[in-house]
Protein backbone atom coordinates (compact mmCIF):
# COMPACT_ATOMS: atom_id res chain seq x y z
CA UNK A 1 0.00 0.00 0.00
CA UNK A 2 0.88 3.45 -0.78
CA UNK A 3 0.31 6.94 0.53
CA UNK A 4 -0.75 8.28 -2.62
CA UNK A 5 -3.35 5.59 -2.49
CA UNK A 6 -5.13 7.07 1.25
CA UNK A 7 -3.95 10.76 -0.39
CA UNK A 8 -6.40 9.44 -3.28
CA UNK A 9 -9.40 7.71 -1.12
CA UNK A 10 -9.39 10.57 1.13
CA UNK A 11 -9.42 13.62 -1.62
CA UNK A 12 -12.26 11.62 -3.45
CA UNK A 13 -14.41 10.37 -0.65
CA UNK A 14 -13.48 6.66 -1.68
CA UNK A 15 -14.38 5.06 1.55
CA UNK A 16 -17.61 4.02 3.44
CA UNK A 17 -18.70 6.83 5.33
CA UNK A 18 -21.40 5.33 6.84
CA UNK A 19 -21.39 5.39 10.51
CA UNK A 20 -17.74 6.59 10.45
CA UNK A 21 -15.63 6.48 14.21
CA UNK A 22 -12.11 7.20 15.08
CA UNK A 23 -9.98 4.45 16.40
CA UNK A 24 -10.57 6.44 19.61
CA UNK A 25 -14.38 5.50 19.17
CA UNK A 26 -15.62 9.22 18.66
CA UNK A 27 -18.26 9.89 15.50
CA UNK A 28 -16.89 11.54 12.59
CA UNK A 29 -18.37 13.29 9.90
CA UNK A 30 -16.48 15.07 7.07
CA UNK A 31 -17.52 18.47 5.82
CA UNK A 32 -14.75 19.17 3.23
CA UNK A 33 -11.39 16.49 3.18
CA UNK A 34 -9.48 19.99 2.64
CA UNK A 35 -6.71 20.62 -0.24
CA UNK A 36 -3.88 18.63 -1.33
CA UNK A 37 -0.85 20.03 0.13
CA UNK A 38 2.47 19.56 -2.50
CA UNK A 39 5.00 21.68 -0.24
CA UNK A 40 6.54 20.57 2.88
CA UNK A 41 3.96 19.92 6.32
CA UNK A 42 1.13 18.12 6.25
CA UNK A 43 -0.75 15.94 3.52
CA UNK A 44 -3.85 18.67 3.45
CA UNK A 45 -4.88 22.00 4.31
CA UNK A 46 -7.97 23.79 5.29
CA UNK A 47 -9.75 20.45 6.26
CA UNK A 48 -13.43 20.57 7.95
CA UNK A 49 -14.80 17.80 9.62
CA UNK A 50 -16.60 17.05 13.30
CA UNK A 51 -15.37 15.01 15.89
CA UNK A 52 -18.01 13.95 18.34
CA UNK A 53 -19.66 17.40 18.19
CA UNK A 54 -16.84 19.49 17.95
CA UNK A 55 -15.94 20.78 15.09
CA UNK A 56 -12.33 21.05 13.73
CA UNK A 57 -11.09 23.43 11.01
CA UNK A 58 -7.45 22.38 10.18
CA UNK A 59 -5.00 20.29 8.27
CA UNK A 60 -4.81 16.09 7.92
CA UNK A 61 -2.03 13.99 7.54
CA UNK A 62 -1.84 10.35 6.15
CA UNK A 63 0.36 7.57 6.69
CA UNK A 64 0.28 3.64 5.79
CA UNK A 65 1.42 3.07 9.83
CA UNK A 66 0.38 5.25 12.78
CA UNK A 67 3.92 4.84 13.94
CA UNK A 68 5.00 6.45 10.71
CA UNK A 69 4.39 9.69 12.46
CA UNK A 70 6.75 8.91 14.91
CA UNK A 71 9.55 7.58 12.28
CA UNK A 72 8.82 11.09 10.66
CA UNK A 73 9.35 12.58 14.02
CA UNK A 74 6.07 14.82 13.23
CA UNK A 75 6.07 15.26 17.15
CA UNK A 76 8.43 17.55 17.20
CA UNK A 77 7.41 19.93 14.11
CA UNK A 78 5.33 22.46 15.34
CA UNK A 79 3.46 22.63 11.69
CA UNK A 80 1.74 19.38 12.64
CA UNK A 81 0.54 20.88 16.05
CA UNK A 82 -2.56 21.79 13.97
CA UNK A 83 -3.42 18.21 12.80
CA UNK A 84 -6.83 17.89 13.28
CA UNK A 85 -6.88 13.87 12.21
CA UNK A 86 -4.33 11.11 11.24
CA UNK A 87 -5.36 8.82 8.37
CA UNK A 88 -3.58 5.31 8.44
CA UNK A 89 -4.25 1.98 6.32
CA UNK A 90 -2.87 -0.10 9.12
CA UNK A 91 -4.53 -0.36 12.30
CA UNK A 92 -1.83 -0.18 15.51
CA UNK A 93 -2.26 0.51 19.52
CA UNK A 94 -1.03 3.59 19.02
CA UNK A 95 -1.90 7.09 20.84
CA UNK A 96 -0.54 10.12 19.08
CA UNK A 97 -0.81 13.89 20.64
CA UNK A 98 0.31 17.11 19.84
CA UNK A 99 2.81 19.23 21.85
CA UNK A 100 0.23 20.27 24.14
CA UNK A 101 -0.63 16.94 24.43
CA UNK A 102 -4.10 16.29 23.59
CA UNK A 103 -5.05 13.18 21.28
CA UNK A 104 -5.00 13.46 17.87
CA UNK A 105 -7.36 11.19 16.57
CA UNK A 106 -7.00 8.42 14.15
CA UNK A 107 -9.22 7.32 11.49
CA UNK A 108 -8.38 3.83 9.71
CA UNK A 109 -9.57 3.09 5.84
CA UNK A 110 -8.38 -0.03 5.09
CA UNK A 111 -11.80 -1.54 6.48
CA UNK A 112 -13.46 1.18 4.72
CA UNK A 113 -11.82 1.55 1.33
CA UNK A 114 -14.08 0.50 -1.61
CA UNK A 115 -12.15 -2.91 -2.58
CA UNK A 116 -13.36 -2.84 -6.13
CA UNK A 117 -11.36 0.34 -6.97
CA UNK A 118 -8.40 -0.98 -4.71
CA UNK A 119 -8.36 -4.19 -6.68
CA UNK A 120 -8.39 -2.54 -9.83
CA UNK A 121 -5.33 -0.09 -8.47
CA UNK A 122 -3.21 -3.62 -7.42
CA UNK A 123 -4.06 -4.86 -11.20
CA UNK A 124 -2.33 -1.30 -12.38
CA UNK A 125 0.63 -1.33 -9.90
CA UNK A 126 1.15 -5.54 -11.30
CA UNK A 127 1.07 -4.88 -14.84
CA UNK A 128 5.12 -5.28 -15.63
CA UNK A 129 5.23 -3.24 -18.72
CA UNK A 130 6.41 -0.15 -19.72
CA UNK A 131 2.96 1.45 -19.20
CA UNK A 132 0.89 0.68 -16.56
CA UNK A 133 -2.13 0.62 -18.47
CA UNK A 134 -0.67 -1.16 -21.39
CA UNK A 135 -3.77 -3.31 -21.65
CA UNK A 136 -6.39 -0.87 -20.44
CA UNK A 137 -5.99 2.33 -22.33
CA UNK A 138 -7.94 1.98 -25.32
CA UNK A 139 -10.95 2.00 -22.64
CA UNK A 140 -10.25 5.51 -21.76
CA UNK A 141 -11.88 8.04 -23.77
CA UNK A 142 -9.64 9.54 -26.31
CA UNK A 143 -10.77 13.45 -24.74
CA UNK A 144 -9.35 12.52 -21.71
CA UNK A 145 -5.83 11.03 -22.70
CA UNK A 146 -5.57 13.63 -24.55
CA UNK A 147 -6.02 16.10 -21.73
CA UNK A 148 -3.38 14.26 -19.97
CA UNK A 149 -1.43 14.41 -22.68
CA UNK A 150 -1.77 18.37 -22.53
CA UNK A 151 -1.61 18.23 -18.77
CA UNK A 152 1.94 16.42 -18.83
CA UNK A 153 3.27 18.67 -21.60
CA UNK A 154 2.45 22.01 -19.94
CA UNK A 155 4.05 20.06 -16.94
CA UNK A 156 7.74 20.05 -18.81
CA UNK A 157 7.24 23.18 -19.67
CA UNK A 158 7.19 24.59 -16.63
CA UNK A 159 9.92 22.44 -15.77
CA UNK A 160 12.36 23.35 -18.12
CA UNK A 161 11.70 26.89 -17.75
CA UNK A 162 12.14 26.58 -14.24
CA UNK A 163 16.01 25.56 -15.48
CA UNK A 164 16.29 27.98 -17.40
CA UNK A 165 15.39 30.90 -14.43
CA UNK A 166 17.75 28.95 -12.60
CA UNK A 167 20.07 29.35 -15.11
CA UNK A 168 19.46 33.30 -15.94
CA UNK A 169 19.75 34.19 -11.88
CA UNK A 170 23.18 32.95 -12.57
CA UNK A 171 24.14 34.87 -15.41
CA UNK A 172 23.29 38.12 -13.14
CA UNK A 173 19.95 38.48 -15.19
CA UNK A 174 21.64 38.48 -18.33
CA UNK A 175 19.27 36.98 -21.20
CA UNK A 176 22.13 36.98 -23.95
CA UNK A 177 24.31 34.69 -21.88
CA UNK A 178 21.46 32.39 -20.67
CA UNK A 179 20.58 32.00 -24.56
CA UNK A 180 24.35 31.54 -25.46
CA UNK A 181 24.16 28.93 -22.35
CA UNK A 182 21.13 26.82 -23.01
CA UNK A 183 22.38 26.66 -26.58
CA UNK A 184 25.70 25.25 -25.69
CA UNK A 185 23.64 22.70 -23.70
CA UNK A 186 21.53 21.90 -26.26
CA UNK A 187 23.95 21.51 -28.80
CA UNK A 188 25.48 18.25 -26.82
CA UNK A 189 22.43 16.70 -28.07
CA UNK A 190 22.39 14.72 -24.49
CA UNK A 191 25.33 12.60 -24.82
CA UNK A 192 27.47 15.46 -24.57
CA UNK A 193 25.32 18.06 -22.88
CA UNK A 194 27.66 18.38 -19.64
CA UNK A 195 30.91 19.29 -21.50
CA UNK A 196 29.28 21.77 -23.78
CA UNK A 197 27.15 23.38 -20.67
CA UNK A 198 30.57 23.64 -18.76
CA UNK A 199 32.24 24.77 -22.05
CA UNK A 200 29.97 27.77 -22.00
CA UNK A 201 30.77 28.55 -18.39
CA UNK A 202 34.02 28.85 -19.02
CA UNK A 203 34.25 30.62 -22.09
CA UNK A 204 31.83 34.10 -21.72
CA UNK A 205 29.49 34.99 -24.32
CA UNK A 206 31.35 38.58 -23.86
CA UNK A 207 34.85 37.30 -24.65
CA UNK A 208 33.70 35.23 -28.02
CA UNK A 209 31.48 38.47 -29.11
CA UNK A 210 35.08 40.24 -29.16
CA UNK A 211 36.42 38.07 -31.66
CA UNK A 212 33.38 36.95 -33.53
CA UNK A 213 34.54 38.94 -36.93
CA UNK A 214 37.12 35.86 -37.00
CA UNK A 215 35.20 32.32 -37.09
CA UNK A 216 39.40 31.26 -36.29
CA UNK A 217 39.52 32.36 -33.43
CA UNK A 218 36.30 31.76 -31.97
CA UNK A 219 37.28 27.76 -33.28
CA UNK A 220 40.54 28.50 -31.22
CA UNK A 221 39.16 29.58 -28.02
CA UNK A 222 36.24 26.49 -28.34
CA UNK A 223 38.28 23.80 -29.25
CA UNK A 224 41.13 24.47 -26.81
CA UNK A 225 39.35 25.05 -23.88
CA UNK A 226 37.32 22.18 -24.45
CA UNK A 227 40.65 20.34 -24.67
CA UNK A 228 40.12 18.88 -27.84
CA UNK A 229 43.82 20.82 -29.52
CA UNK A 230 45.71 17.83 -27.96
CA UNK A 231 47.53 16.74 -31.36
CA UNK A 232 51.56 16.30 -31.67
CA UNK A 233 52.00 16.26 -35.15
CA UNK A 234 48.91 18.74 -36.03
CA UNK A 235 48.10 19.76 -39.72
CA UNK A 236 47.96 23.22 -41.30
CA UNK A 237 44.48 23.75 -39.58
CA UNK A 238 44.69 22.45 -36.27
CA UNK A 239 48.13 24.56 -35.90
CA UNK A 240 46.68 27.66 -36.52
CA UNK A 241 44.23 26.91 -33.67
CA UNK A 242 46.54 26.03 -31.31
CA UNK A 243 48.48 29.02 -31.88
CA UNK A 244 45.42 31.42 -31.83
CA UNK A 245 44.61 29.30 -28.77
CA UNK A 246 47.72 30.18 -26.74
CA UNK A 247 47.50 33.72 -27.32
CA UNK A 248 43.91 34.19 -26.73
CA UNK A 249 43.78 31.75 -23.73
CA UNK A 250 46.88 34.43 -22.35
CA UNK A 251 44.83 37.02 -22.80
CA UNK A 252 41.60 36.08 -21.23
CA UNK A 253 42.70 33.42 -18.54
CA UNK A 254 41.41 30.72 -20.48
CA UNK A 255 44.38 28.50 -19.83
CA UNK A 256 43.40 27.15 -15.88
CA UNK A 257 40.03 26.50 -17.64
CA UNK A 258 40.75 24.02 -20.23
CA UNK A 259 38.40 20.81 -20.03
CA UNK A 260 40.04 17.80 -20.11
CA UNK A 261 39.08 15.65 -23.34
CA UNK A 262 38.04 12.67 -21.55
CA UNK A 263 34.84 14.77 -20.52
CA UNK A 264 33.79 14.60 -24.05
CA UNK A 265 31.61 10.62 -25.43
CA UNK A 266 32.23 9.50 -28.62
CA UNK A 267 31.09 6.05 -28.22
CA UNK A 268 28.31 4.92 -30.43
CA UNK A 269 27.99 8.50 -31.89
CA UNK A 270 26.95 8.84 -35.21
CA UNK A 271 30.05 10.88 -36.68
CA UNK A 272 27.73 13.76 -37.80
CA UNK A 273 27.27 14.22 -33.85
CA UNK A 274 30.93 14.04 -33.14
CA UNK A 275 31.73 16.85 -30.52
CA UNK A 276 34.24 18.26 -33.09
CA UNK A 277 31.71 18.82 -35.77
CA UNK A 278 29.17 19.87 -33.09
CA UNK A 279 31.99 22.66 -32.03
CA UNK A 280 32.41 23.66 -35.24
CA UNK A 281 28.72 24.52 -35.94
CA UNK A 282 28.31 26.20 -32.88
CA UNK A 283 31.16 28.27 -33.25
CA UNK A 284 29.89 29.47 -36.75
CA UNK A 285 26.15 30.10 -35.03
CA UNK A 286 28.29 32.33 -32.72
CA UNK A 287 29.53 34.52 -35.87
CA UNK A 288 25.77 35.75 -36.10
CA UNK A 289 25.89 39.62 -35.99
CA UNK A 290 22.56 40.43 -34.51
CA UNK A 291 21.25 39.38 -30.73
CA UNK A 292 21.10 35.43 -30.40
CA UNK A 293 18.19 36.05 -27.34
CA UNK A 294 15.94 38.72 -30.16
CA UNK A 295 16.09 36.27 -33.21
CA UNK A 296 14.94 33.37 -31.26
CA UNK A 297 12.29 35.07 -29.34
CA UNK A 298 10.70 37.06 -32.23
CA UNK A 299 9.16 34.81 -34.43
CA UNK A 300 7.07 31.84 -34.32
CA UNK A 301 7.46 30.40 -37.75
CA UNK A 302 9.82 27.13 -37.21
CA UNK A 303 10.79 27.74 -40.57
CA UNK A 304 12.95 30.82 -40.09
CA UNK A 305 14.42 29.35 -36.63
CA UNK A 306 15.24 26.72 -38.97
CA UNK A 307 17.53 28.46 -41.30
CA UNK A 308 19.36 30.40 -38.57
CA UNK A 309 20.02 27.60 -36.76
CA UNK A 310 21.27 24.78 -39.59
CA UNK A 311 24.51 26.66 -40.09
CA UNK A 312 27.52 24.85 -42.28
CA UNK A 313 30.71 25.07 -40.25
CA UNK A 314 34.24 26.40 -41.60
CA UNK A 315 35.63 24.66 -44.98
CA UNK A 316 37.75 22.44 -42.57
CA UNK A 317 34.66 20.72 -40.89
CA UNK A 318 33.21 20.23 -44.55
CA UNK A 319 35.85 17.60 -45.08
CA UNK A 320 36.37 16.43 -41.23
CA UNK A 321 34.55 14.96 -38.50
CA UNK A 322 37.77 15.13 -36.63
CA UNK A 323 41.25 16.64 -36.14
CA UNK A 324 43.52 15.63 -39.06
CA UNK A 325 41.20 12.86 -40.43
CA UNK A 326 39.54 13.55 -44.03
CA UNK A 327 36.39 12.03 -44.69
CA UNK A 328 34.85 12.15 -48.46
CA UNK A 329 31.03 11.92 -46.90
CA UNK A 330 31.12 14.62 -44.19
CA UNK A 331 27.81 15.58 -43.33
CA UNK A 332 28.43 19.55 -42.12
CA UNK A 333 25.38 21.30 -42.02
CA UNK A 334 23.39 21.09 -39.07
CA UNK A 335 20.74 18.98 -39.67
CA UNK A 336 16.74 19.49 -40.22
CA UNK A 337 16.31 16.92 -37.48
CA UNK A 338 19.03 18.31 -35.12
CA UNK A 339 17.76 21.98 -35.63
CA UNK A 340 14.29 20.98 -34.69
CA UNK A 341 15.77 19.30 -31.09
CA UNK A 342 17.38 22.68 -30.55
CA UNK A 343 14.09 24.30 -31.16
CA UNK A 344 12.30 22.06 -29.24
CA UNK A 345 14.55 21.50 -25.84
CA UNK A 346 16.15 25.82 -25.91
CA UNK A 347 14.37 27.76 -27.82
CA UNK A 348 10.41 26.59 -26.40
CA UNK A 349 12.06 26.69 -22.74
CA UNK A 350 13.38 29.96 -23.06
CA UNK A 351 10.16 31.25 -24.02
CA UNK A 352 8.30 29.63 -21.77
CA UNK A 353 10.67 31.19 -18.96
CA UNK A 354 10.99 34.50 -20.65
CA UNK A 355 7.16 34.71 -20.73
CA UNK A 356 7.19 34.56 -16.78
CA UNK A 357 10.14 37.22 -16.50
CA UNK A 358 7.79 39.49 -18.61
CA UNK A 359 4.43 38.19 -17.27
CA UNK A 360 3.41 38.18 -21.25
CA UNK A 361 1.42 35.72 -21.97
CA UNK A 362 2.56 35.93 -25.85
CA UNK A 363 5.67 34.52 -25.65
CA UNK A 364 4.15 31.44 -24.22
CA UNK A 365 2.02 30.86 -27.19
CA UNK A 366 4.68 31.35 -29.37
CA UNK A 367 6.33 28.80 -27.44
CA UNK A 368 3.46 26.64 -28.52
CA UNK A 369 2.60 27.26 -31.88
CA UNK A 370 6.37 26.43 -32.84
CA UNK A 371 5.76 22.83 -31.12
CA UNK A 372 2.56 22.57 -32.91
CA UNK A 373 4.38 23.41 -36.38
CA UNK A 374 7.31 20.89 -35.61
CA UNK A 375 6.90 17.24 -36.34
CA UNK A 376 6.76 14.75 -33.84
CA UNK A 377 10.18 13.16 -32.20
CA UNK A 378 10.76 9.52 -33.35
CA UNK A 379 12.42 7.50 -30.44
CA UNK A 380 11.51 4.92 -28.19
CA UNK A 381 8.98 6.19 -26.16
CA UNK A 382 6.51 8.00 -28.90
CA UNK A 383 6.95 4.68 -30.54
CA UNK A 384 5.52 3.14 -27.55
CA UNK A 385 2.42 5.22 -27.53
CA UNK A 386 1.97 5.23 -31.00
CA UNK A 387 1.56 1.11 -30.74
CA UNK A 388 -1.05 1.67 -28.36
CA UNK A 389 -3.20 3.62 -31.15
CA UNK A 390 -2.26 7.05 -29.23
CA UNK A 391 -1.48 9.73 -32.28
CA UNK A 392 1.74 11.80 -31.77
CA UNK A 393 1.76 14.03 -34.71
CA UNK A 394 3.59 17.36 -33.52
CA UNK A 395 6.51 17.89 -31.18
CA UNK A 396 3.72 19.34 -29.31
CA UNK A 397 2.06 15.77 -28.70
CA UNK A 398 5.85 13.69 -28.43
CA UNK A 399 6.56 16.09 -25.93
CA UNK A 400 3.92 15.48 -23.47
CA UNK A 401 4.02 11.95 -24.37
CA UNK A 402 7.64 12.00 -22.97
CA UNK A 403 6.59 13.48 -20.05
CA UNK A 404 3.90 11.19 -19.24
CA UNK A 405 6.09 8.01 -19.96
CA UNK A 406 9.01 9.34 -17.31
CA UNK A 407 7.04 11.35 -15.22
CA UNK A 408 3.92 9.44 -14.36
CA UNK A 409 4.04 6.15 -16.32
CA UNK A 410 7.73 4.72 -15.18
CA UNK A 411 7.52 5.61 -11.24
CA UNK A 412 3.55 4.62 -11.94
CA UNK A 413 2.09 8.08 -10.56
CA UNK A 414 -1.37 6.30 -11.71
CA UNK A 415 -3.21 8.24 -8.92
CA UNK A 416 -1.91 11.50 -10.59
CA UNK A 417 -2.65 10.39 -13.97
CA UNK A 418 -6.28 11.49 -15.30
CA UNK A 419 -6.05 8.13 -17.70
CA UNK A 420 -5.06 5.86 -14.83
CA UNK A 421 -7.53 7.89 -12.25
CA UNK A 422 -10.24 7.23 -15.22
CA UNK A 423 -9.46 2.95 -14.88
CA UNK A 424 -9.50 3.33 -11.25
CA UNK A 425 -13.02 4.77 -11.19
CA UNK A 426 -13.84 2.34 -13.36
CA UNK A 427 -15.27 4.67 -16.16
Amino acid sequence: MSEEFIYFLWQFHYFHATDLRTEEGESLRVIHPGYRNPDAGPDFTHARLFVGEVEWVGTVEAHVRAGDWLLHRHQHDRAYDNVILHIVWEKESLELKRSDGSVIPTLCLSERADLALLQRYQTLLAESGPIPCTAQIARVEPLRQTAMLDKALLQRLERKAAGVMALFQSTDLDWEETTYQLLAAAFGFQVNTEPFGQLSRQVPLKTLQKHRGTLRQLEAMLFGTAGLLNSEKPDAYEAELQREYRFLAAKYQLTTKKLPAYAWKWAKLRPANFPTLRLAQFAQLLTFRNSLFSVLIETDDSRILLRHLQVTPSTYWQTHYRFGKPSDHVLAAMGQKAAENLIINAVVPLLIAYSHHKDQLEYRERAIRLLEQLPAEDNRVTRIWQDLNIPIRTAFDSQGAIELYNNFCQPKKCLSCQIGVSLLRGK
